[in-house]
């Protein structure tokens, strides 16, 4: 699905993605993790095409994607935060958007799933951060795409949405799409993914499941099993 070789970025003088080497195979859910600065959003943003690494190789579904475009058409991506024009009502927005991309829409079932019917009419900028965001997962996932991105999706959201969100996410994943979420919430880390890349100071050093990271670390508690391992890497 995704292969990444010898990925590097550098902003100034400052490197973010230092020889990053990375395959991802077809359906799963996958958790890219790592602190602050490991270079978690410039990897996302390599992939969507936002930022053009200085060096290295990336191929999507087996043709190479650096300066490309077309490929991100079979790709759903869901921003940390959606910048929406204040000015337009949600269903506005969602026409827009289906204007702009050539496939087939399920916008009204994901209006449905997250109660947005009330909101349909309202200007965005007059809408609370949560409901911000279920607009921004209906733009998400009413596209059929092999590739979803999800970077940071659970913010916002009420417990019951969550609920809804999380049984999206593994009903696509069943569907045999291949799904990439960023997130600092273990709990959600721990109901979805079936594998975790661990990132660090732009390098990957972990991939793997849950147990394996668990049995490697030997540490039995998800966020005590990650602590374990940047501070190995720091003190080594």
């Amino acid at each position: 699905m995704i292969k990444i070789k010898n990925l590097h970025k550098k902003f100034g003088k400052l490197t973010v993605l230092d020889g990053l080497d990375l395959d991802i195979e077809k359906g799963g859910i996958f958790a890219i993790l790592g602190p602050n600065g490991s270079g978690k959003t410039t990897l996302i943003k390599c992939l969507l095409g936002m930022v053009v690494p200085n060096k290295g190789e990336i191929s999507f579904q087996g043709n190479n994607i650096l300066k490309e475009w077309n490929y991100r058409n079979n790709l759903n991506y869901l921003p940390q935060i959606a910048n929406f024009p204040a000015n337009l009502s949600v269903i506005e927005l969602i026409k827009m958007v289906k204007n702009l991309r050539p496939k087939q829409a399920n916008e009204q079932e994901l209006i449905d799933l997250f109660g947005l019917q009330p909101f349909l009419k309202k200007k965005l900028g007059n809408l609370s951060g949560g409901t911000k965001q279920k607009v921004n997962l209906v733009l998400t996932f009413m596209f059929d795409s092999d590739l979803i991105i999800l970077d940071e999706p659970t913010t916002g959201l009420d417990p019951i949405a969550l609920i809804y969100l999380k049984d999206l996410i593994k009903k696509e994943r069943d569907k045999g799409k291949t799904v990439l979420i960023t997130t600092h919430i273990m709990s959600v880390v721990e109901e979805l993914a079936d594998e975790i890349v661990f990132l660090l100071d732009g390098k990957i050093y972990f991939k793997g499941s849950i147990t394996k990271l668990q049995e490697q670390t030997n540490q039995t508690n998800l966020e005590h099993a990650i602590a374990n391992l940047i501070s190995k890497q720091y003190v080594n």
